[in-house]
C-alpha cells in the first residue's frame, strides 16, 4: 500500500506522513472553522488548505463531522492554557475573562454549530459534551495547584468542583441573564465574592 499522495513538504522535498500530515490537516481544518464557521467547513477547503487530498483526510476522519469536532478540540486546547501571574486572583480573573470573550466568540458560535449538527452521532456528540462540560478543569487545577504551592490556598482546594465553581456561575450567567457577553464586574464579583473566599476556606475539617 502507498503512503499518502500528498504534495513534498517544502524543505526536504519528501512526503508528509504521519503526526506532521495530521496536524498540517487539523490546522487547516481549525483555520477553516475560524474564517467559514462549521457550515462552510468542506474536506475540499481543508484538502488545499494543508496540501493534500480528501483522500488522506477521510483515512483519519470519516466525515465532516467528525473533522470538525477534532479541529475544535485543537482549537480549545490551543486557548486555554493556563495563565501564569503569580497571583491566585490575577491567574483566575484572567482565565475567567477568557472564557467569557471565548463563549460569546466565533468559537462559541462554532461549538453551538458543532452540536446541533452531530446529534445523530452519539460518540460526537458526547465527545463534544465532555469538551464543553470540561471548560479547561485542568487550566483550573493548575493555578490551584501553583496557588498551594505558593501558600495562598490549602491543599484541600484542589478539587475538580472547588476548582471550576467560578466557570460554573460564569455560564449561570449565560443561561440566565441571556447575555452575550458577562460585564466585567460580575467576573470580579464571581472571583472575590465567591471563588477566592470558597479556596481560601477549604482545609482538614471542610474537605
Amino acid at each position: 500500500m502507498v503512503g499518502d499522495p500528498t504534495p513534498p513538504a517544502a524543505s526536504g522535498g519528501s512526503r508528509r506522513r504521519g503526526a506532521v500530515l495530521e496536524e498540517a490537516i487539523l490546522r487547516a481544518a481549525a483555520d477553516e472553522l475560524l474564517e467559514s464557521g462549521y457550515p462552510g467547513l468542506t474536506m475540499d477547503r481543508v484538502a488545499k488548505r494543508a496540501g493534500t487530498n480528501k483522500n488522506a483526510i477521510y483515512r483519519r476522519w470519516p466525515n465532516r463531522a467528525a473533522l470538525g469536532v477534532a479541529a475544535y478540540r485543537r482549537l480549545v486546547t490551543a486557548r486555554t492554557q493556563p495563565p501564569d501571574t503569580g497571583t491566585l486572583r490575577e491567574d483566575a480573573l484572567t482565565l475567567l475573562r477568557r472564557i467569557n470573550c471565548d463563549l460569546s466568540s466565533p468559537e462559541g458560535e462554532i461549538l453551538r454549530s458543532l452540536l446541533s449538527s452531530v446529534g445523530d452521532e452519539p460518540e460526537l456528540l458526547a465527545e463534544l459534551q465532555e469538551q464543553a462540560a470540561d471548560g479547561g478543569s485542568a487550566s483550573w487545577l493548575t493555578i490551584l495547584g501553583r496557588a498551594v504551592a505558593r501558600g495562598e490556598a490549602p491543599p484541600e482546594a484542589v478539587h475538580p468542583r472547588v476548582a471550576t465553581v467560578a466557570l460554573t456561575l460564569l455560564r449561570n450567567e449565560y443561561v440566565t441573564q441571556g447575555l452575550g457577553s458577562v460585564p466585567d464586574g460580575v467576573l470580579v464579583e464571581i472571583v472575590d465574592e465567591v471563588y477566592l473566599p470558597l479556596v481560601r476556606g477549604r482545609g482538614p475539617a471542610s474537605a
